[in-house]
């Protein structure tokens, strides 16, 4: 997990603008106007070999001087609980603020590390004004120019400085991680309980009620698992309160973290654009993929076809991903559901999978044969022959002339012949060809 620094303070001191700053590209809308960031932003940022998240939390707020201190505060107390860096942004050109001063009383009564950063100190007069900061409470400020960049590198080094190290996670990371991920409401949390035999999460009706993302260990056969419940996923155009912003950011750091992510759906409901987002974001990242079938148990009329018609009806949404596997459950009376990590631990085998120069070799032969390469520019393509470079996730390497001129087809062509002949299931596959 990249460890995570949120940029906090009250609205119009430039926290979009360091946002921007620091991630190197102009993602954030910024605007002279209260509350133009609508919508919470966040991205990664590489500074000194670190990689880390930044969040800017400089979200909505309405114009009523009450309503906008209790958004702010509702942002600080959620960015004290997520984050492992603070960024305190303060406004050199205005000077110390009532909601300044209520943002530090905050920010001084917790552990984490929090820096003040005093923004629009693009000149010496300006840089010498700093100093009436000091009465906020804090030891060290830094005065930046988040316009033009004056201060950051300063900045960024203390940020990096202050980040976490990476050894509990790598240690962490050995135990297999299976996320759980979904709209609101399918019964993630009603799977990770029947799981689990105890009530670990709160399972209820009402949709989003998982607004962390919770990691419990599971031995299943013998094995160790970390289970990890998600927040209930929202279309982003409706993610506006600050603890949803959080919930998405967590669900989308699990799918980076897990070696499999379990898609669940609610058979009643149907495969929609969030489902294909979440999909599409787990083979971005080659993760292990599972689609689940859950409330199977209230579906009417069941008969043997059922569920192929549903598999036809969700891969007919999800073209090329005809390789993930489908199966139904119901959490609620525990039916099948030890095969979620049967299907999760098989895929996982599958990821690992490695094929041996020679097998690889023979089955080129074999499939040049069958369907052989097309003529381009007059000339004939050839595969000499390929490789499989890498394994967890599997990599193959193809070596040829011209592979520039390789059609997308014959690229399908071979990758479903791939999983024909070797399997792979549920495993996205990367495939390179190289100039011989």
């Amino acid at each position: 997990m990249l460890p995570t620094v949120s940029i906090v303070g009250r609205p119009n001191v430039g926290k979009s603008t360091l946002f921007n700053r620091l991630i190197g590209q102009r993602k954030a809308i910024v605007h002279d106007e209260y509350g133009v960031t609508r919508d919470r932003h966040y991205g990664e940022a590489f500074w000194n070999g670190r990689d880390f998240n930044i969040i800017d939390t400089g979200g909505y707020l309405p114009d009523e001087m009450n309503v906008i201190s209790q958004g702010v505060r509702e942002q600080v107390h959620i960015a004290i609980e997520e984050s492992d860096v603070i960024l305190f942004v303060v406004d050199v050109e205005s000077g110390v603020n009532t909601l300044d001063k209520s943002v530090a009383s905050l920010l001084r009564k917790q552990d984490k590390p929090v820096l003040l950063v005093v923004n629009k100190s693009d000149n010496e007069n300006r840089k010498l004004e700093t100093v009436e900061f000091y009465e906020l409470g804090f030891d060290e400020l830094y005065p930046v120019s988040a316009l033009n960049g004056t201060g950051t590198g300063d900045l960024l080094d203390k940020v990096v400085e202050l980040l976490p190290g990476d050894n509990e996670k790598a240690e962490e990371s050995k135990t297999p991680k299976i996320a759980f991920v979904g709209r609101p409401n399918v019964g993630k949390s009603s799977l990770m309980n029947a799981l689990l035999k105890s009530e670990r999460c709160i399972v209820t009706d009402i949709p989003g009620t998982t607004r962390d993302s919770i990691n419990s260990s599971l031995i299943f056969n013998d094995k160790e698992y970390i289970l990890v419940d998600t927040a209930g996923l929202r279309k982003r155009t409706k993610v506006k309160e600050n603890i949803e912003f959080y919930s998405t950011v967590r669900t989308d750091r699990s799918i980076k973290e897990a070696h499999v992510v379990v898609l669940i759906l609610d058979a009643t409901q149907g495969f929609d654009e969030q489902d294909k987002r979440i999909i599409r974001e787990a083979e971005k990242f080659n993760k292990g993929i599972v689609i689940v079938l859950n409330k199977w148990d209230i579906i009417p009329d069941k008969d043997t076809n059922l569920l192929k018609e549903f598999e036809e009806y969700i891969y007919s949404r999800i073209k090329q991903l005809t390789y993930i596997p489908i199966i139904s459950i119901s959490a609620l009376t525990g039916q099948r559901i030890e095969r979620v990590i049967e299907m999760s631990e098989r895929v996982m085998q599958e990821r690992k999978k490695e094929i041996s120069t020679p097998r690889m070799n023979s089955f080129i032969e074999k499939i040049l044969k069958e369907k052989a390469l097309p003529m381009k520019r007059g000339k004939q393509l050839k595969i000499q022959y390929a490789v499989q470079v890498k394994s967890n996730p599997p990599v193959f390497k193809f070596f040829m002339n011209n592979p520039e001129e390789l059609p997308s087809n014959y690229r399908r062509f071979i990758e479903n012949k791939l999983r024909e002949e070797f399997g792979f299931i549920g495993v996205p596959i990367t495939m390179i060809f190289r100039q011989k």
